[in-house]
């Protein structure tokens, strides 16, 4: 029997980007609440996760940049405005009332469950709140201030010789795809937007990695408009091949919901059921999975998608209409999990192009001769105490000794000479 391990920190919805900006984490309590209406709950085991540290989160971002988070509040941010800049914080990325919490919350809840599919303690893993993709070393990006995915990847690859992350955002994995462009460790996957000064800019399909990660990044731009089909006969074929070619031992799902027709910053026409059957897709391959949120700015939707995803994950099969909850009313007019999305964008990717694309990353995958294999040696120690086998409470959080039985691991990233003047731009060298 499959065990889920599902992360939730009942404060993680109510931090607040600022008025008018489009990341609502409370789109988190939403799908929350209806997870819990549906009893989904009750087929999964629940945590409270563990909160990342700084010396976490300096696995891969520098301490100065993370030292800058932990510091900057609404209260003193005019005695850091020359930091501002340097570190990408103001517009897209403001600095709000708990930021630095919000980070150690999301960021804690991916680390945890990456420890815990290295420890066999479950086979799939799920934190919603976390695929905050496009942080980088230095600095943050797309309201990404922290990027979980990295640290939580960094983690599985102490026990795993091979890690494949696959991004259904709408918008390129760039800062996954940037910490991991040097190395066979990490094969990243991404389907996206391109084009059009479409954000972040990056992902074309000529973006293959470098030295020892050439043709580890996979790349598939894709145009306004697609739709299920088209999606999922591109989708599908190249995640076959890549699990065939690459054989991963852990794949890292990010299952954005910007992708999803209608949505406030996407331009795609995705319905909830088609990108719930690409994390079934993956998930048939029955490997250890960490399934994250990532985008999605039309919360109902959001919700409604996260939702039905932990339903697919569990193999169960839920109702259309959504039962009572507290958050009712943002589901009207109709109630329902899957509603017809009625703001269609015309679909300009031709079968043309979908085949183009399809058949050069097909050949770029016949180059690799075969998956990476890893040298044996010491595994470093677990970032997570997780020797207790007692079943933890959910509501209690780690103890003093637990915390002082954490051992700081070998970090794993590129600090060699190149480093001092940044020349790696944040690449990890695993």
């Amino acid at each position: 029997m499959t065990t889920i391990a599902y992360f939730y920190d009942p404060e993680v919805g109510n931090f607040h980007y600022g008025p008018g900006h489009p990341m609502k984490p409370h789109r988190i309590s939403l799908t929350h609440s209806l997870v819990l209406r549906y009893g989904l709950h009750k087929k999964m085991k629940l945590y409270r996760p563990y909160q990342a540290t700084e010396r976490d989160m300096c696995r891969f971002h520098s301490d100065d940049y993370i030292q800058f988070l932990s510091s900057v509040t609404p209260q003193n941010v005019q005695n850091y405005t020359k930091y501002l800049s340097l570190y990408n914080v103001g517009e897209d990325c403001p600095v709000f009332d708990g930021m630095f919490d919000f980070c150690k919350m999301y960021t804690g809840a991916s680390l945890e469950g990456a420890a815990k599919l290295n420890n066999n303690q479950c086979d799939i893993a799920i934190n919603w709140s976390g695929g905050l993709h496009h942080a980088k070393k230095y600095e943050a990006s797309g309201f990404c201030y922290v990027n979980d995915i990295v640290i939580a990847i960094l983690e599985l690859l102490k026990y795993h010789p091979r890690v494949l992350y696959i991004d259904i955002d709408i918008h390129h994995g760039d800062g996954v795809q940037e910490a991991f462009y040097l190395t066979d460790r990490v094969m990243t996957v991404s389907f996206h937007k391109y084009g059009q000064y479409f954000f972040p800019g990056t992902g074309d399909m000529y973006e293959v990695g470098a030295e020892s990660g050439r043709y580890y990044s996979v790349n598939v731009p894709l145009l306004t408009g697609i739709d299920d089909t088209n999606y999922l006969q591109v989708f599908k074929p190249i995640i076959n091949s890549v699990m065939e070619f690459y054989r991963p031992t852990v794949v890292v799902l990010q299952c954005g919901a910007d992708s999803l027709g209608s949505d406030r910053l996407g331009c795609f026409n995705l319905s909830i059921k088609g990108h719930g059957e690409c994390v079934e897709y993956v998930k048939s391959f029955n490997l250890p999975l960490l399934v994250l949120g990532g985008g999605g700015y039309t919360k109902r939707n959001v919700a409604r998608c996260w939702t039905y995803e932990t339903a697919v994950v569990l193999g169960e099969q839920i109702s259309n209409e959504i039962p009572y909850n507290e958050y009712l009313e943002y589901f009207g007019p109709d109630f329902l999990l899957h509603p017809e999305i009625f703001t269609k964008q015309e679909n300009l990717n031709t079968r043309q192009y979908l085949d183009n694309i399809k058949s050069s990353v097909m050949e770029n995958l016949k180059m690799l001769t075969a998956a990476p294999s890893v040298q044996m040696q010491d595994i470093p120690s677990d970032l997570l105490s997780l020797e207790n086998t007692e079943e933890p409470d959910p509501d209690v959080r780690n103890s003093t000794d637990d915390l002082d039985k954490r051992i700081e691991p070998n970090n794993e990233f590129y600090d060699g000479d190149k480093d001092n003047d940044k020349e790696n731009d944040g690449y990890l060298d695993v």
